[in-house]
């Protein structure tokens, strides 16, 4: 699965949100978007899964146009995790879950066997299989964003986009999400805020600042000190540890 942007744009009214970003995603790339608020992260995610049309660019999803493609066949390649999920009604978890097969069904055809075995397979995957029967409205944060996560497995992408799906979450299910993912091996692309999360999980970085792309590496190219400065405006400490093979990122008090 890859995923091609060229030049694309956003306004919202007269304001221009993305300023022509162009953007490469590799079939089995684990890609993080980041940058500050307001920098055009999510509006750019928001415009790969369609929730918002590019005001000029191209999209391309192997190779095919996006804005040639159906809602359906975009569904069937690309799933989403976003940060928030509300429903008016009192979902269970397996109905929630099961929601990810709408893509593979047609009108009013019910759900299956099949899709429940698909379901419950996901649903063990995150780890939530003895809540299916659960009211989706009373799980924490955490665990209702694994049930999400569930949901876009049972939809069977070759792709997930991650868009900013733990900013709300306490640090162990943050890292409980981000596991789950990366052993997946799939192709993703994440909006990430937490530098030492995309340190930890990416295997390349895309930074934007102000609808612009302004650099693009591996986290250890690019999370220097001077690097977080320039695009944060904080103060930083930038460590490599040999023994764990990770980069830690130590922000300084600003005074």
């Amino acid at each position: 699965m890859e995923i091609l942007a060229e030049a694309v744009k956003f306004f919202a009214g007269k304001r221009e949100i993305l300023k022509g970003i162009d953007f490469t995603l590799r079939d089995k790339e684990f890609v993080g978007i980041i940058g500050p608020n307001g920098s055009g992260k999510s509006t750019f995610l928001k415009c790969v899964y369609r929730v918002q049309h590019p005001t000029a660019g191209k999209i391309y999803l192997n190779g095919q146009k996006l804005e040639e493609m159906s809602y359906r066949e975009s569904a069937l390649q690309l799933a989403v995790v976003a940060q928030h999920n509300f429903y008016s009604f009192d979902f269970d978890v397996m109905n929630v879950v099961l929601m990810g097969r709408s893509p593979h069904k047609r009108i009013l055809e019910r759900d299956n066997l099949e899709d429940y075995q698909i379901a419950r397979r996901a649903l063990k995957i995150v780890g939530m299989e003895a809540y299916e029967k659960r009211s989706f409205a009373t799980l924490s944060g955490g665990e209702q964003q694994r049930v999400i996560l569930a949901r876009a497995l049972t939809q069977q992408t070759e792709c997930l986009i991650l868009d900013e799906p733990t900013n709300h979450l306490d640090i162990k299910y943050q890292l409980q999400i981000m596991d789950i993912v990366k052993g997946l091996n799939a192709t993703v692309v994440a909006a990430i805020h937490d530098l030492n999360i995309a340190a930890m999980y990416c295997d390349r970085l895309v930074a934007i600042k102000e609808g612009q792309v302004v650099a693009v590496g591996t986290p250890r190219e690019l999370l220097t000190e001077k690097f977080i400065y320039d695009m944060y405006e904080v103060k930083s400490k930038v460590h490599f540890d040999e023994a764990t093979q990770q980069l830690n990122i130590l922000y300084l008090p600003q005074y």
